[in-house]
């Protein structure tokens, strides 16, 4: 650390301190060369995780966001709110699991881990949030996706 006063780069810690919610740390220093002494604060700056849009726009994720579309999804199913919190928590964390190296994720691989997380929950806000994510444009749009459904609930699960 750079002495304030005369520059020189020497210095020795004096004391060190967790400032709120250890989110910060308060140090006590001196320089050797000219006993002056200061104080520097340490904090980490994380870059924040960011969504990358279908037209190459970023824009920093946004729970809420994530939060409104999937509760639109299952309005009016029989889905606790307890059940939609976790959900959310799960695709943040598979998000940013997933983007962790570049911090940042594809509104388009985001879509499909809300797909692929709402399909085991419930299938009608599956089809609902398909429905706006992929952009239906007619019946058969929804009904190729309905008889998708449907054979994966008769190869795999009993539904």
């Amino acid at each position: 650390m750079r002495c304030p006063y005369c520059g020189k780069l020497e210095d020795k810690v004096l004391e060190s301190r967790t400032m709120v919610n250890g989110e910060s740390i308060r140090r006590r220093r001196e320089c050797l060369a000219c006993g002056y002494r200061f104080t520097s604060y340490e904090r980490i700056d994380e870059k924040p995780f960011m969504v990358v849009k279908r037209d190459g726009r970023r824009q920093p994720f946004d729970r809420e966001k994530l939060e409104k579309g999937i509760v639109r999804a299952l309005e009016k199913r029989p889905v606790s709110t307890g059940m939609v919190e976790q959900l959310c928590n799960d695709i943040e964390d598979l998000a940013i699991k997933q983007g962790k190296e570049a911090r940042e994720i594809s509104t388009s691989a985001l879509g499909e881990l809300v797909l692929e997380k709402l399909y085991d929950i419930d299938k009608v806000a599956y089809i609902r949030f398909a429905s706006v994510y992929r952009h239906f444009e007619n019946l058969e749009e929804f009904m190729t996706e309905v008889k998708k459904i449907k054979k994966k609930s008769k190869g795999g699960s009993n539904e």
